[in-house]
């Protein structure tokens, strides 16, 4: 299966239109169409229905396979240009909400301050993503969040060789309404929260809550952004619960109790390809500790 066959199913797929990929792919409509009907030649299947433009069940289980597929070439070509590119000062870094807490940003401010050459770009985006963006080279360095037993590693996304070392481990605690009647629990676990109505968000995804304890865990509102300061306010006007590290909680309105069990950590790991001496490999020492 040809790569370029590959993107071009993949962004029609993901438009549900033709034209619409054709215009992002900078292609003719019937060009778009000539290759998805080479890929599906080459398959001897059909695998996008024309009206609606959408995967039949052969094309779901390609696109299943597509994404990946595509990141690990896209790592390979940036990992092989890693090998020859020149150190710069100019660095970009992809971090996720909750990663560059009070720890991470005072490494960074030591970094810079021992070299002030060093100009820092942060991009702020979704673990996925940071994932992907060191990956194909378009960040230098990234840091990636996320719940963990203590000393375990981020499940973090497939893409090919790539460092990923533990930077933080923070206590987490549950957020909560100032008034709420647990609040002025000494400490709580997470199998007393089962039936409380919780904030479904990307920072704290209900999903992997129920992977730890079961069942239950109800949606009291569904957030779909990033914006710590927009859950904070959603928690403290009752829309529901969230598990957050302690430190984004300093000073905040909602209360926060620590989290007793399961024993569970908020872990920032530093991620990064084969790194030259320079710069960046300067950095990523500095933001190790």
């Amino acid at each position: 299966m040809d790569p370029h066959l590959l993107t071009t199913f993949v962004t029609v797929a993901r438009h549900g239109s033709f034209s619409a990929a054709a215009a992002e792919l900078g292609y003719t409509q019937s060009a778009v169409s000539q290759q998805i009907a080479a890929l599906e030649a080459d398959l001897g299947l059909p695998l996008l229905l024309r009206r609606p433009v959408e995967p039949t069940e052969a094309g779901r289980r390609l696109l299943e396979h597509a994404g990946p597929l595509l990141l690990r070439l896209r790592a390979a070509r940036a990992d092989v240009l890693r090998v020859a590119a020149r150190p710069g000062h100019r660095l970009r870094l992809a971090a996720t909400p909750l990663a560059v807490n009070p720890v991470v940003a005072a490494r960074l401010a030591r970094a810079r301050a021992g070299n002030p050459r060093l100009e820092v770009s942060l991009h702020t985006c979704g673990r996925d993503q940071a994932v992907a963006m060191v990956a194909e080279g378009r960040a230098d360095l990234g840091l990636a969040d996320g719940l963990a037993a203590p000393s375990d590693p981020l499940r973090l996304l497939e893409a090919g060789p790539m460092a990923a070392v533990g930077v933080s481990e923070e206590e987490l605690v549950v957020a909560l309404p100032a008034g709420h009647p647990l609040a002025g629990r000494a400490a709580l676990g997470l199998a007393d929260l089962v039936d409380a109505r919780w904030l479904q968000t990307p920072l704290c995804p209900l999903a992997r809550l129920r992977d730890l304890v079961g069942d239950g865990f109800p949606v009291g509102l569904d957030y779909q952004g990033d914006n710590v300061h927009t859950v904070l306010n959603l928690v403290a006007a009752d829309h529901g619960l969230t598990l957050l590290p302690a430190s984004a909680l300093s000073g905040a309105a909602p209360a926060g109790v620590p989290l007793a069990a399961p024993r569970l950590v908020h872990r920032v790991e530093l991620l990064h390809g084969a790194l030259p001496p320079g710069p960046a490999a300067d950095l990523a020492a500095v933001l190790s500790g």
